[in-house]
């Protein structure tokens, strides 16, 4: 299972003979990522005849392009028109919105597709290289310390909530709230599900999703002919290739904020279960805790874009080497290649490293392959994508509400999906005409569930002793870094202030 150089050379130099499957599947994942509700785990399911007909190594290869695209792309909706595609693009907004908004959207989707290729690009060299490594993180985060891990995503909203400490709490824990909806864990006894069984499963994200986002930015900026500023306007008219190459220029100045962002997404990707959704927001918080411009995130600024969309592109790699090394998915479409795979009498573990390494490195030069392939097919679209904002909101809002009730509907095929859509657009449309951020509720919706079933088990196991949360070294060691990130924040804000009143 050690790391044979001359096998990656080789199989890069075949892969690269598959480009005629890589880039139609590249194209078709950016699609699927960009239409909210559609993912590239629902994409391979529709399309699993056509992966199990095709001989397993081109289906492979397919599988992989798709899934890195779709993840690209569901940034784009999230950039300029505030929709994230899936939940792993939710923290892109954040600042990514903004940006579009003051006409930068060319700028931003360069920047993001810029991140993205090299967020993935260094993880699936790292994955491949530390692999033996990385497959163990997955034995040593257990429940105590994947609560922490959960903590850190949620200390995001304590971030948010700077602005307006009393609404970014009372948006945080409203959220929280609503992800208790469901069955709880032990007795599948119903929580303020109201008598409808589609809700005993728990509140479905992308409906949420959709609705506090895309919904309610709809009702908004239907008032206003654009969501646009008169600055930016001009600057989208007037713009050529300019703000592309600025983008990228950009990104590559912070090479080292995509490096570690990346990084943190490539090891919780590793984590069986945690996702990119978890990975976004972590790297998201930690990007403006250890900024040394933190008021500049959430107006637009370029570090607050990288974060989460190098890190959730290095989720891509992380996830598939606890399914390659253990035969364990660390994710929905990791699961679906499992299926495809076995199809195919193809056996995991340290027998496939044996008896066919090629197909086990397979999917890590496949990523590396898809990844430089977009650098020459992805980047030149941001000119040409980021003219959507100046359609005038008469038009755009009814069309963004048409195409995301849709995508609610798709997740689950259930009607009530629509509905429920339509009740968190409300939500969110009040929440921000009275202050309240949509993304302290979001963060609630999705890491509170998760939070609770980490925290259960573990009360399970240790048979309700709260002590257990403090049994485990590394556990502790996690509890230390998360107590420090929460003073950081305030001990630069005690020396900014100290510099000004010594300057005043």
């Amino acid at each position: 299972m050690e790391f044979n150089p001359s096998i990656f050379i080789e199989l890069f130099a075949e892969t690269i003979q598959y480009w005629w499957v890589i880039i139609p599947a590249i194209f078709l994942g950016l699609i699927v990522g960009a239409i909210p509700g559609f993912s590239a785990a629902n994409t391979i399911i529709m399309l699993l005849p056509l992966a199990i007909v095709l001989p397993v190594e081109i289906g492979f290869v397919f599988m992989i392009a798709l899934y890195c695209s779709s993840r690209m792309g569901a940034g784009i909706p999230a950039i300029l028109v505030n929709i994230p595609g899936t939940a792993g693009a939710a923290a892109t907004p954040l600042d990514g919105y903004p940006m579009a908004q003051q006409g930068r959207g060319q700028q931003a989707l360069a920047i993001s597709f810029t991140s993205s290729v090299l967020g993935g690009l260094i993880t699936t060299v790292l994955a491949l290289v530390a692999m033996p490594w990385l497959a163990e993180v997955a034995f040593y985060l257990h429940s105590v310390e994947m609560i922490v891990v959960m903590l850190f995503g949620i200390s995001l909203i304590a971030t948010i909530a700077a602005r307006d400490t009393l609404k970014g709490l009372v948006a945080g824990f409203f959220g929280l709230m609503i992800g208790c909806i469901g069955a709880d864990y032990v007795y599948e006894t119903p929580r303020g599900t109201m008598g409808f069984l589609e809700l005993y499963d728990g509140v479905p994200l992308i409906p949420a999703l959709i609705g506090l986002f895309a919904i309610s930015e709809a009702m908004i900026v239907i008032d206003r002919d654009s969501i646009l500023t008169k600055r930016g306007k001009e600057a989208v008219v007037t713009g050529g290739w300019g703000p592309t190459i600025e983008g990228v220029m950009e990104t590559l100045k912070r090479w080292w904020h995509v490096v570690w962002t990346s990084i943190i997404g490539l090891f919780i990707g590793v984590i069986p279960g945690a996702g990119a959704a978890i990975a976004s927001f972590v790297a998201y918080q930690q990007s403006k805790t250890y900024s040394k411009t933190p008021e500049l995130y959430g107006t637009g600024h370029i570090e607050g874009l990288i974060a989460p969309e190098s890190s959730n592109n290095g989720v891509t790699s992380g996830t598939l080497v606890p399914l390659i090394i253990l035969g364990i998915p660390g994710g929905a479409t990791a699961a679906i290649m499992l299926v495809v795979l076995q199809y195919h009498n193809v056996t995991m573990g340290t027998e496939l490293f044996l008896n066919n390494p090629k197909l086990a490195y397979l999917p890590f030069t496949a990523m590396a392959v898809t990844y430089f392939l977009m650098i020459f097919t992805i980047p030149p679209l941001a000119r040409y994508m980021s003219h959507v904002t100046v359609v005038r909101t008469v038009y755009m809002a009814p069309i963004v509400i048409a195409f995301t009730l849709v995508g609610a509907f798709v997740s689950r095929d259930f009607v009530f999906d629509m509905y429920l859509a339509l009740i968190f657009g409300v939500i969110g449309y009040v929440a921000r005409k009275t202050g309240y951020h949509v993304a302290a509720i979001l963060i609630g919706v999705i890491l509170g569930p998760l939070l609770e079933t980490y925290f259960i088990r573990a009360m399970k196991m240790s048979q309700g002793d709260i002590t257990v949360l403090f049994s485990s070294m590394l556990g502790n060691i996690l509890w230390v870094g998360l107590l420090i990130n929460l003073a950081v924040p305030i001990w630069f804000e005690y020396r900014r202030d100290r510099k000004k009143k010594k300057a005043a």
